[in-house]
């Protein structure tokens, strides 16, 4: 009753004020409409604060469970970045050695047609190495390369000096012998003996091509001698002495070719 006075009332005001009634009533109308869009927002503004309320309560439930196990919320968010780290440096490893391995795959296949020639190819001590055998270069306690050694290096240099990639590869002739120890005294020991034959394999293979050397760039590569120390065969039989009577031509890996190259397997 209350209400419909109040109308009346304004109805009247409205009509005083120069409206005619269905202008009142329209207004009246927009008012009202007004009004339940006002009371549908507040209903809606209602629930979403139970549901902003319910959600606090349930992180502050969380908290407490995490709290009661020992579990520091802010440490465990850390670990979990941490570990999204770790595991993009993962996937960037993953990738860099990926193409690591193909490159050494690809530096194999190259190396792979001097087995035609008698010679191994082979990973050891995370080098890869092209093994010379002794007693073909050379004479035994000799260090003057024998023409059957000559040819065969001049082969080998040929297949480097010919592919850009490996001629700008860094080398090193490593010289070994068997344990039996040296008595022709021209170089002491086998020290001096394979160190020697190190220095002979590389003086051919950086000479001139025009001279009957292998012609390649002296920049690239070195010599060692290891003596008996390295050996890859017994020497406890004569056929192991004869193959660990050798020189090996090493690849000498890049700073980001530092990787276990154990799991590239090269066959003959």
């Amino acid at each position: 009753m209350f209400k419909f006075a109040a109308i009346v009332l304004a109805t009247s005001a409205l009509v005083g004020c120069g409206y005619s009634e269905a202008e009142m009533r329209a207004q009246l109308r927009g008012a009202e409409s007004l009004k339940a869009q006002l009371a549908a927002e507040e209903q809606q503004n209602a629930k979403f604060q139970r549901e902003v309320d319910e959600a606090r309560a349930n992180l502050d439930k969380l908290k407490g469970q995490l709290s009661d196990a020992n579990i520091d919320v802010v440490t465990l968010q850390k670990n979990v970045e941490e570990q999204a780290t770790a595991l993009e440096e993962f996937r960037r490893r993953a990738a860099q050695l990926e193409a690591i391995r193909l490159r050494f795959d690809e530096l194999r296949k190259k190396l792979q047609g001097l087995t035609k020639l008698g010679l191994t190819v082979a990973v050891r001590n995370n080098r890869m190495t092209i093994a010379l055998p002794g007693d073909v270069l050379f004479d035994s306690g000799r260090e003057t390369l024998k023409k059957n050694g000559e040819e065969i290096l001049a082969e080998v240099a040929a297949v480097i000096r010919r592919d850009a990639d490996l001629s700008m590869r860094d080398f090193q002739v490593a010289g070994h012998t068997d344990d039996r120890a040296y008595k022709a005294g021209i170089f002491k020991d086998n020290w001096g003996l394979s160190a020697m034959r190190a220095r002979e394999v590389l003086v051919f293979l950086v000479g001139a091509a025009e001279k009957g050397g292998g012609g390649l760039n002296a920049n690239h590569w070195s010599a060692a001698g290891y003596g008996a120390t390295d050996p890859v065969a017994t020497n406890d039989a004569d056929e192991g002495r004869q193959t660990n009577r050798r020189c090996e031509l090493v690849v000498l890996p890049k700073l980001e070719e530092m990787i276990d190259l154990r799991s590239l397997t090269i066959s003959d």
